[in-house]
């Protein structure tokens, strides 16, 4: 025969189940705005039947349930669905990186407009223009002269601007990294914590959260891989026990390195060690020449995420030795541009002859500071600037009144190209067209470099937003479901207590009731 106790033992049981199921409930409700926190749910499982299996067991028509019991809290989360944001998270830290770099830079260049190089340098050409036409006219002279000036200014402007916001990139590079560093270490911290939760039989859903979203914003800066590791000697650890992470460096195509690079190493026996990330640079260049994670080294830069893309904004020296990067690729065109430039128009305007003068020309029209870039130290003769007179505009005349042979060769350097160029140094192969050509190309391609990482970057956040809402929909809490569950486990709650209150009533009657009679 069954004890009439045990109704009470399985109404109890009730309570306690509803109890923990409100008590979740009421959680959920509490972090319906916390930030990376996921909705939790009571797993409810029934308690073993009665009688169990053996000799003595009392002869019934069948084993009869005793009640439930809540065997865990779990998180409700998509590992899928973290791995799709995260990938989409890495690719709005690169693009974003790049849109950000190329559009400072297209706000530097500030093409096209009026007070960019190349309104400049249409001015400069009409000013040479109009002294083939006046070559005795001071006022042409004088005009040709500061719009030379104006040329040199802008070049000037372009080289150290686009240095000073190069500076700025680099010094997003070493805070970048300091940042992975601290996201590193506080999810080995978590690690630790959670591996001494775990093995106690206990789902530590609160780390966990904390732990995903640091993870989230490591996604962001550098590609990564997340493998869930639970230790052999791991104790009583849950079934549904998430484990350590195990954080891997990926490449840019998704692979991983060889030898793999882990950024949060654990294994089966447990928690190895971390690998901080250390930024080295060029001495003589200044540029990135390697990224060391613990001790392994690269030097090709093969992986996505925000501080690869301020990378190689920045600049980062390659393995052969060149240098590669939006920015010392900008400087590099405009400076061997501008070198090819000046030494052309100098070697033309040294053959004439100024106005009055029976001898050629000895002055450079440009002048360049030995040791510094041409984009940087171009400028016009001081003596020019002073006296305007001594432009060699003159050709075989002896620089006569209206003599305009040298002033029209000056003239028409704007429609040379590179390769018919009399002076020639070890960059000129990489010049095509003319001046005015070539540089039309440098801002074509930065304006099309520029609208695709825009571009990309706004695919990227309409799919992690696309992907974070598929992922809300199951972790985060939604008020009007956990309303539904509140007064689903309240009733459920109310009903166990009726139960205990009937089972009460009959015991009362067994104890008080039965055996009166004859009384």
């Amino acid at each position: 025969m069954i004890s009439t106790f045990m109704g009470l033992e399985t109404a109890k049981r009730g309570l306690s189940a509803s109890q923990g199921a409100l008590y979740t409930t009421g959680n959920n409700v509490a972090n319906a705005n916390t930030l990376g926190y996921s909705r939790q749910r009571v797993n409810l499982v029934q308690t073993s039947g009665f009688p169990t299996v053996g000799l003595n067991s009392p002869r019934v028509a069948g084993q009869i349930g005793t009640g439930v019991a809540a065997e865990t809290v779990q998180r409700i989360r998509d590992s899928f669905l973290d791995a799709q944001y995260r990938t989409q998270s890495n690719k709005i830290g690169y693009y974003g990186a790049m849109s950000e770099s190329l559009t400072k830079m297209e706000g530097v260049m500030n093409e096209p407009t009026d007070s960019g190089l190349a309104a400049t340098m249409e001015k400069f050409w009409n000013s040479l223009q109009g002294l083939t036409a006046n070559t005795e006219n001071s006022g042409a002279r004088e005009v040709a002269a500061s719009t030379g000036v104006m040329v040199a200014e802008t070049l000037n402007y372009y080289y150290n601007s686009l240095t000073n916001v190069q500076t700025d990139i680099g010094n997003q590079i070493n805070v970048k990294a300091n940042e992975i560093n601290t996201l590193i270490s506080s999810i080995d911290q978590l690690n630790q914590q959670i591996s001494k939760v775990e093995p106690h039989g206990y789902i530590p859903n609160d780390l966990y959260d904390k732990r995903d979203v640091l993870v989230d914003n490591l996604s962001q800066l550098v590609s990564i891989k997340v493998n869930n590791v639970i230790p052999t000697d791991y104790g009583r650890a849950s079934d549904v026990a998430t484990g350590l992470y195990n954080i891997e460096l990926m490449q840019e195509d998704g692979s991983s390195f060889v030898p793999p690079i882990n950024l949060v190493s654990v294994n089966q026996t447990g928690m190895v060690g971390t690998s901080k990330v250390e930024v080295s640079h060029d001495k003589t260049t200044g540029m990135v020449d390697g990224l060391k994670f613990g001790s392994k080294t690269l030097t090709d830069y093969n992986f996505s995420g925000e501080l690869s893309g301020l990378i190689k904004s920045f600049g980062y020296k390659k393995a052969d030795g060149t240098t590669g990067g939006a920015y010392p690729d900008m400087l590099k065109k405009l400076d061997n541009m501008t070198a090819a430039f000046v030494n052309e128009f100098n070697a033309i305007h040294k053959q004439g002859y100024a106005l009055g003068d029976g001898n050629t020309s000895t002055l450079n029209f440009f002048e360049l500071e030995p040791g510094k870039s041409a984009a940087q130290s171009i400028k016009v003769n001081g003596e020019i600037v002073k006296d305007p007179t001594k432009i060699a505009a003159g050709g075989k005349s002896g620089g006569a009144s209206g003599d305009n042979e040298n002033a029209k060769l000056l003239a028409d350097l704007k429609k040379k190209a590179f390769s018919e160029y009399s002076t020639k140094d070890q960059n000129s192969d990489e010049l095509t067209g003319s001046f005015d050509t070539y540089y039309s190309g440098i801002i074509g391609k930065l304006g099309v470099d520029s609208q695709s990482a825009q571009k990309n970057l706004s695919n990227s956040v309409v799919l992690a937003a696309s992907v974070n809402q598929n992922r809300d929909s199951i972790s985060s809490v939604s008020l009007d479901e956990e309303m539904t569950d509140m007064i689903k486990f309240q009733q459920a709650y109310n009903a166990s207590a009726r139960m205990m209150t009937m089972m009460d009533e009959m015991l009362d009657k067994i104890i008080n009731g039965m055996g009166t009679a004859g009384r």
